[in-house]
């Protein structure tokens, strides 16, 4: 596929439009990106008196996916959680769950799968909201945090680099374009790549960054331009999905184990060596750039994908580019 056709097949994927409920939202509440806790990043930002920030952040999942793969449901709440935590260059502290279900037997996947993911991962589960009288399964989760350096999806600058770090140990779960890397691993592991994202914001190398989520590559680089206030370019042909899988797919996908990352150029370097030396793939993809438009490249082909001062993503654009 060419570049305008990827770029035209992700502009109408459910998986790339659902955020933008996020605007409708936002405005309901009277939130703005100057609000309190910067909504639009993947936590809260709370800074401490002493020093440090404190971190709060949730998911709530689709009814679908967890009708259709309870277990693994469950392990995502946790999973997705402490990815956000990661995100921010934070360390996750606890969990709080939020279940209904139609009976305590409806519910035990789900709840197999939140507790062996909270001890692979050494994060407790310290409470929650139970209800066995729901009509279908569903399920929420929140995560408390702490970092001490921050990665925030406010601090691109045009002139960085934006690397992609992704693990590609996985495979695809049977529906959704959901790649799962976690299971079957070793907990030291998992922990210690997670460990990798407060070590870079404390190292001084990364400042701005998002968590690959719903939406994938594509979708993450869009909000990450739009919170920075920047455009962000896109090397389709320095992306290097998984064998047999394809490029649309691959730039949609939401990995278990995945970040984008902006580095100024002579930093690049030790950024991707800290990914690589725990057999994590990590390489630049593209760049940001002055404006408002997030574009895919690819032989010598440039695309519009998004604009977000044309057609607003999250709605949560600081008011002024930050790098004015």
């Amino acid at each position: 596929m060419s570049a305008a056709a990827i770029a035209e097949a992700l502009r109408a994927h459910p998986s790339i439009r659902g955020k933008l409920a996020i605007a409708s939202a936002t405005t309901q509440l009277g939130l703005g990106a100057a609000s309190t806790g910067l909504p639009g990043d993947d936590a809260a930002v709370l800074p401490r008196p002493g020093g440090g920030f404190d971190l709060l952040a949730g998911e709530g999942f689709i009814p679908a996916f967890v009708a259709d793969d309870p277990w693994f449901a469950g392990w995502c709440g946790v999973m997705v959680n402490l990815s956000d935590i990661a995100a921010m260059g934070g360390r996750p502290v606890a969990l709080v769950d939020q279940v209904w279900a139609p009976s305590p037997e409806a519910a035990a996947p789900l709840m197999a799968g939140l507790r062996a993911a909270a001890e692979a991962y050494g994060v407790p589960v310290v409470g929650g909201h139970t209800n066995y009288a729901g009509r279908e399964l569903s399920l929420a989760v929140s995560v408390f945090g702490r970092a001490e350096a921050l990665i925030s999806s406010f601090a691109a600058r045009p002139g960085e680099v934006l690397i992609a770090a992704i693990d590609q140990r996985g495979a695809y779960r049977p529906s959704f374009d959901n790649f799962c890397a976690a299971l079957d691993v070793p907990a030291p592991r998992l922990r210690g790549d997670l460990a990798l994202l407060p070590e870079l914001a404390e190292a001084g190398l990364v400042f701005a960054g998002k968590d690959i989520s719903q939406g994938g590559i594509a979708g993450t680089a869009l909000m990450l331009a739009e919170c920075s206030g920047t455009g962000i370019a896109l090397d389709l042909d320095a992306i290097t999905p998984p064998a047999g899988v394809a490029p649309e797919r691959w730039l949609r996908t939401f990995p278990s184990f995945g970040y984008l990352l902006t580095a100024a150029p002579e930093q690049a370097e030790a950024v991707c060596a800290r990914f690589a030396a725990r057999d994590i793939s990590a390489a630049i993809i593209g760049s940001v750039t002055p404006g408002s438009a997030v574009t895919l490249r690819s032989g010598g082909e440039d695309a519009l994908f998004w604009d977000h001062a044309a057609t607003p993503y999250l709605g949560l654009a600081p008011k002024e580019p930050s790098h004015a």
